[in-house]
């Protein structure tokens, strides 16, 4: 039914009754409750409801659209000899954990974008199923693990696609070197995992992190964070307001990737963990560390330039890590992309403002 001029004034007259006073003022910015809004917006002819947006960005969905699917997580290797990387521009969340020999491995983790290819491709590790948990059914690719990561993952909340079980999803790059050329494709892994996706009823991921609002009072204008992890990852993270992100460098390189971009990253939130050896080898004979994401330890968020000093915490498996500010009060990021560095608790990050 056409409703006429003189109906869309009694159905904004209505509307404005729903949302008198303060409320009016909240309506015409924009920013009245969803369903206030959205009849407001309906009756005015105005377009205020705000746009989906990512769950895991902040960012608006592409195409106006959240794509309705679970979180995938891939772990990629960081070894000199497997850079430079592919895909790690288009995950929406990287973690930067450390494992063995001084090394550091990364799990990007993708919902919003589907870049295609990512790589190399790597094994877990046993606290990569409690970083996940967060996530709640996130689908998982690596390149298998030793028996503690297996039995970890198995009896956990992720949907296992690694390279011996979705075998066609991996393929070899025959112009690298083994074993640093193993890739696969975020399309692939999502398709191989609809069965187990539709089984367990997994979908869009919550939240993890809070977006938007002021920069707490105490902030310090940072321009370089130096987080010195070993010789092999010597992470430079460094303030570029131009593109209003933090680019990435190892010691004086600039950690690119195969298209030639530089990594870069909207927020980084460096979490000191303790990581303490296990009694678990990797095939050359290292002792795998084990790396503590439960419990709670010093923060420190990186956002528009500038440093916010907290703490984090996480005292349940199914809870996600809280971070907060030192008067308590939660530490919100900026819409976009974030590297969480799982930094040694026996190293401290340094920072200038140059």
């Amino acid at each position: 039914m056409k409703v006429t001029r003189r109906g869309k004034f009694g159905i904004a007259a209505g509307a404005i009754v729903l949302v008198s006073g303060f409320g009016v003022a909240l309506a015409l910015a924009g920013r009245a409750p969803a369903p206030i809004q959205k009849v407001f917006d309906a009756a005015t002819g105005a377009n205020h409801t705000p746009p989906p947006t990512c769950p895991l960005t902040g960012e608006n969905a592409p195409g106006g659209t959240i794509p309705n699917r679970p979180a995938l997580a891939i772990k990629v290797e960081n070894l000199p000899e497997a850079r430079p990387q592919t895909g790690l521009d288009h995950a929406d969340i990287v973690y930067e954990e450390p494992v063995e020999g001084g090394i550091t491995r990364f799990i990007a983790i993708y919902q919003c974008k589907d870049p295609g290819r990512v790589g190399p491709v790597r094994s877990g590790r046993v606290e990569d199923a409690e970083i996940l948990r967060q996530f709640g059914r996130p689908v998982f690719g690596f390149a298998g693990g030793a028996g503690a990561t297996m039995h970890a993952i198995a009896h956990s909340t992720v949907i296992d696609e690694n390279y011996l079980v979705a075998t066609k999803q991996y393929t070899r790059d025959p112009s690298r070197a083994a074993p640093h050329n193993l890739y696969t494709t975020t399309g692939g892994l999502w398709k191989a995992a609809k069965g187990a996706i539709a089984k367990v009823h997994s979908g869009v991921p919550h939240p993890v992190f809070t977006y938007g609002g002021s920069i707490p009072r105490g902030s310090r204008r940072i321009g370089q964070v130096h987080l010195p992890f070993s010789s092999y990852s010597d992470v430079y993270w460094r303030w570029n307001a131009g593109k209003h992100a933090w680019l990435r460098w190892h010691g004086t390189v600039r950690h690119t990737l195969t298209d030639g971009q530089q990594v870069q990253a909207t927020n980084v939130v460096v979490m000191s963990v303790d990581v303490k050896e296990s009694s678990h080898m990797d095939p050359a004979g290292n002792p795998i560390p084990s790396v503590a994401v439960m419990g709670s330890g010093k923060a420190w968020v990186f956002r528009a330039g500038r440093m916010i000093v907290g703490h984090w915490s996480r005292r349940r498996p199914a809870a996600v890590t809280s971070i907060v500010a030192k008067n308590g009060s939660p530490i919100s990021l900026d819409p976009g992309t974030t590297w969480v560095e799982l930094l040694p608790s026996t190293i401290a990050p340094k920072v200038s403002r140059s």
